[in-house]
């Protein structure tokens, strides 16, 4: 892909490995919670590699693989985690705010049912935490866009459809800034859990 550097597109290929190799396990073992859950977490870091209406259904593909996961098993709290990621970016990606709401609160169960399940993980407790501020957050990113004369509803609803003009200098630098936090789901224990039997290249290696 254009735009991207030797370490981007080494982290790309990284997680379209493991996405694909979780995608062969769970295909093989239809129960496979474990799978599904790297499946749906390497969906949600290559979210990062598309645009606009691509991004936002590969970040819907990936709820779903989290739903499945914990529709199998209710005690796997790092897909109760990656899926309370997945609502947060779902949020950001949604301009109404009462939608964008609604998503973050769903974030906020996961995150507590994570929680229940494993208390004294320190990363879904920070993501708890952050949860508690994206409201503010999420009518920052407007305000920003607002000025910039820049829209981003990918969500849907408060106007007709997903739609979206901001540009590579405005909401790419806004969503690493303000939202970036909620999707890099390789930063907890994506890099481990992914990288199941999967090489790791020196870019994934430094994510840790």
């Amino acid at each position: 892909m254009e735009g991207l550097s030797r370490d981007d597109m080494e982290r790309m290929m990284f997680f379209e490995t493991a996405r694909e190799q979780a995608e062969l396990e769970f295909k093989a073992n239809d129960k496979d919670a474990q799978a599904l859950t790297r499946w749906g977490g390497a969906l949600l870091e290559l979210a990062h590699f598309r645009s606009g209406e691509d991004s936002y259904a590969m970040i819907l593909s990936a709820v779903e693989k989290f739903k499945q996961a914990i529709s199998i098993d209710g005690k796997r709290h790092d897909a109760q985690w990656c899926l309370g990621n997945a609502y947060t970016s779902q949020g950001f990606l949604t301009a109404d705010s009462g939608r964008a709401h609604r998503f973050f609160e769903q974030a906020t169960e996961q995150f507590n049912e994570a929680l229940k399940q494993d208390p004294s993980n320190a990363v879904y407790q920070k993501a708890l935490e952050m949860t508690q501020k994206a409201p503010e957050l999420h009518a920052e990113l407007q305000r920003q866009l607002a000025a910039q004369g820049e829209t981003l509803n990918l969500g849907g609803g408060g106007g007709g459809g997903a739609s979206s003009t901001a540009t590579k200098g405005g909401i790419s630098d806004l969503w690493y800034d303000i939202a970036g936090w909620g999707i890099l789901v390789a930063i907890g224990f994506g890099v481990v859990a992914l990288s199941k039997n999967v090489p790791q290249p020196g870019a994934a290696a430094a994510v840790r």
